[in-house]
């Protein structure tokens, strides 16, 4: 039983202001995994003052400086590592490998990512006699979910680190272990004093409170839509930047030409891939209607052969993080259905034998249309809709007829057809062809999905400020 009930505040673990505890739920087990103290505006109001007063000595750092300091924290979390994984999995029931070899895995890639930028990122150039400069942005509230726990953590913190500025990170109720673990290593790394600091906490009360500080001057959000636009509202009356990286449904365009079997097998698998808990997951699965048949009989058969069970058993998918995950689940699957959808493998209710925990059978709904609600809302779980087409125009118009837009997929055996495609995708990352993920892309989406980038060279923006200096240089003779 995992016992957090202090806060990372000045370089110090310190009680709350007024004691209140919750319980953490492993999702797994449905019984209490440990327990967190919930933070206050009072609590905050401690950590935003901490940062506040380290900003004016950190900010000041040198390159290389940071770059040490990057370095000793990635030295740190290879050390930690195996406790990360055992927190992820903990918290939200990942299944063990997946926890090891991916969740825990991003956490030190974006360290390393952030150090390799910093190595070679210009904050300052000449134009004329004038220099711009661009200056770490100040206090950063860091607003963080419990879907991948610390790789979004990772995300906004080894950038902001890497540029000077100071923050106060809140990580999700529902999954705040890993983010424990993580604020053991940077004290055992030895971020300064006030550069780093954790308060535990609901929305509502301790995520209002940061994106409503006077004193914060960024906050960075990764959520739902509607959580990020109470973030924004409650950012407004002091005008700060709001960075958010919010929801997905996204279209997964299978083109005439396209290996079916490999490109409807990815998809499944990319959709049920942690459980259907990633934003950017291609839950949308477009294929020509000519090839509807085949493609649902593929579909079928991947998802029957996906396995569900604990994390320690070895089977490919855990259970999703809660029972109102869970409920909500079920209530689009059965949402879908009496909207006509047919269902072609999974559907409602617990897998066989899983009676204890949150688990999803591995959901296939087809000739869905696009105005379904489960082509519409953000389901958050193992469950893909396969909507049908009669021309590559068709499809593109219905994979961009939606109010996101984080990421798209396209797969094609024409290379150039297949670029042209993704290129009238409107989302902020397009996957052609199953790619990997790379480090160093930018990640962000369009339209309801949010703003600004994370991940490589981008997030550094995100936590700068751009300041010109006219008259730096002397005006040439005449």
């Amino acid at each position: 039983m995992r016992e957090y009930l202090k806060f990372y505040i000045n370089g110090a673990w310190v009680d709350p202001v007024t004691p209140r505890q919750i319980a953490v739920i492993n999702p797994a087990t449905e019984g209490p995994a440990g327990h967190i103290s919930m933070g206050s505006a009072a609590d905050v109001d401690k950590a935003v003052q901490a940062a506040h007063a380290a900003f004016a000595s950190y900010s000041q750092t040198s390159v290389d400086e940071r770059l040490a300091l990057l370095e000793r924290v990635i030295v740190e979390y290879k050390k930690r590592y195996a406790d990360m994984a055992a927190a992820i999995t903990e918290e939200m029931g990942a299944p063990a490998m997946l926890a090891e070899k991916a969740q825990a895995a991003m956490g030190v890639a974006h360290l390393q990512s952030a150090l390799a930028v910093l190595k070679t990122y210009a904050f300052q150039e000449s134009r004329g006699t004038t220099l711009v400069v661009k200056e770490p942005i100040g206090v950063c509230g860091l607003i963080t979910p419990w879907n991948w726990p610390v790789n979004q953590i990772a995300c906004k913190v080894a950038p902001a680190l890497a540029v000077g500025c100071t923050m106060v990170l809140k990580p999700s109720e529902i999954a705040p272990f890993s983010a424990q673990v993580w604020t053991e290593v940077l004290h055992a790394a030895g971020v300064p004093a006030g550069v780093f600091n954790l308060v535990n906490g609901d929305g509502p009360t301790v995520g209002a409170a940061i994106a409503s500080h006077p004193l914060v001057d960024m906050v960075s959000f990764t959520g739902s839509t509607r959580a990020g636009i109470e973030v924004a509202r409650n950012a407004a009356p002091t005008v700060k930047r709001v960075h958010q990286e919010l929801g997905g449904k996204s279209p997964n365009l299978i083109l005439p030409d396209a290996d079916l079997k490999r490109a409807v097998t990815a998809g499944v698998r990319g959709v049920m891939s942690n459980s259907g808990q990633s934003c950017n997951a291609p839950t949308r699965m477009l294929v020509p209607n000519a090839l509807m048949d085949e493609a649902l009989a593929i579909a079928k058969g991947v998802a029957e052969a996906t396995t569900v069970g604990a994390p320690a058993s070895g089977a490919a998918l855990g259970p999703v993080i809660s029972a109102t995950q869970w409920d909500k689940i079920q209530t689009l699957i059965h949402k879908g259905l009496e909207e006509g959808a047919t269902l072609v493998a999974g559907g409602p209710g617990k897998p066989a034998g899983l009676e204890t925990g949150y688990y999803v059978k591995p959901t296939i709904l087809g000739h869905v249309n696009n105005q379904m609600t489960v082509a519409r809302e953000e389901i958050f779980g193992p469950v893909l809709v396969i909507l049908g087409y009669d021309t590559v125009d068709q499809a593109v118009d219905i994979a961009n007829d939606t109010p996101y837009g984080l990421a798209a997929y396209v797969s094609g055996t024409d290379v150039e057809a297949t670029r042209k495609v993704a290129g009238r995708l409107r989302a902020g990352q397009v996957n052609i062809n199953s790619a990997p993920p790379d480090m160093m892309a930018p990640f962000g989406g369009f339209k309801q999905s949010g703003n600004g980038r994370e991940w490589g060279d981008h997030a550094f923006g995100e936590f700068l400020e751009v300041k010109a200096l006219l008259g730096y240089a002397p005006k040439p003779a005449a």
